[in-house]
């Protein structure tokens, strides 16, 4: 299906749209470590001219030289046709994902490679999986929206403590965060997207009622108890695509919310040699069904730079042929989602799976580990 773009032998290269971006560099950086050539695209050619691909390992610097860059912009389709030229596979990182989800898997299409993005949000998610899914089956190739933190690790978390289980009664994921510094995009997309968020309620896609809910959750070290506010993210949208439930809600540690609401909260800070900032996550999904319950438990850093390997491990599967069909699809339905969050273990993620035998248990439990896997 992607002969013209892969020959036998030679090096994959994957485009990243909005490289110049802050996710878009880490993305850049992971497609260097993992062997990918990544072809660099932003709209902004100074952007684009001064962005740092530098890697640091062991003490070596790779300056990212042989990066090749292009310049394209979602209103020129000559121009992005032509950025694309010689790619396996492209991942956009350039929100709010409103505006250039369309675009850029309409030139996926075109060009007949794999489509993935980093999105958060709920509308573009929908549009992206109800629009291009029988394109893409028709054409061989996966589309894969918001395969970031927010959305795609959700997917896979829940996907994974689900195991044998064909459907839950309720799914709750407890997003925590010890803060949250927002980058420009998530600012720009914040203002922009403004649409109605959604859950699942009763079985089916509903509004989230407002005010929005707010329970006390105990995530252990390092976050401890958290207050929580139900705020729903893309995971909704590719879970409910693929998972029979009555009850699918979102919430996310207040401290984090009240960081992100406040203008005057600064951009993330580098603290370590690969450029990631100093902030925790601890995510909990919590599937409950018939008095019994199943917990996942996933540990990391700083939100921006985890979403590169995730993303780029899904990468890597579809151009090995490591996934289980084509069309527009969540992750969790075309992959082995146990796998994928393995291949990010050590360096990048810790998580424990445990099951509580009466789903009163459940919050807070410790559990029988069934599979623990952390550095």
């Amino acid at each position: 299906m992607m002969a013209a773009n892969r020959s036998r032998g030679a090096k994959p290269a994957v485009a990243v749209f909005g490289a110049a971006g802050h996710t878009g560099r880490f993305v850049v950086v992971e497609l260097l470590r993992s062997g990918i050539a990544p072809i660099a695209i932003a709209r902004d050619p100074a952007a684009l001219a001064v962005a740092n691909f530098s890697m640091h390992e062991s003490g070596r610097e790779n300056i990212g030289c042989e990066v090749l860059r292009r310049q394209a912009n979602i209103d020129n389709t000559d121009l992005l046709d032509r950025a694309l030229e010689g790619a396996c596979a492209v991942i956009n990182c350039a929100g709010p994902f409103i505006e250039t989800a369309h675009a850029i898997a309409a030139a996926a299409l075109r060009a007949r490679i794999h489509y993935l993005d980093v999105s958060a949000e709920q509308p573009s998610t929908q549009a992206t999986l109800d629009r291009y899914d029988i394109a893409a089956r028709e054409a061989g190739i996966a589309i894969v929206p918001a395969m970031g933190f927010y959305g795609g690790f959700a997917d896979l978390l829940v996907t994974t403590a689900l195991g044998d289980w064909d459907h839950a009664d309720t799914i709750d994921i407890m997003i925590g965060l010890d803060s949250w510094h927002p980058t420009r995009g998530t600012r720009i997309t914040g203002q922009r997207n403004t649409a109605q968020r959604m859950v699942v309620a009763a079985g089916r896609l509903a509004p989230l009622p407002l005010p929005p809910a707010q329970k006390d959750w105990e995530f252990g070290d390092p976050l401890g108890r958290q207050v929580m506010v139900e705020v729903p993210f893309s995971e909704v949208i590719l879970i409910a695509r693929h998972v029979k439930t009555a009850e699918l809600h979102t919430y996310l540690s207040n401290a984090a919310l009240s960081d992100v609401r406040d203008p005057a909260t600064p951009p993330p800070n580098a603290v370590d040699t690969r450029g990631r900032s100093s902030q925790r996550f601890v995510v909990d999904a919590v599937a409950k069904r018939g008095g019994k319950g199943r917990r996942i438990t996933a540990q990391g850093r700083d939100i921006y730079a985890f979403s590169a390997p995730l993303v780029c491990e899904v990468t890597e599967r579809l151009l090995d042929g490591r996934f289980g069909g084509v069309g527009a699809q969540p992750p969790g339905a075309i992959l082995n989602a146990h796998e994928v969050l393995s291949a990010l273990t050590p360096d990048h993620l810790t998580f424990e799976i445990s099951a509580a035998w009466r789903s009163q248990e459940i919050a807070g439990y410790a559990g029988r580990s069934e599979n623990r896997c952390e550095s």
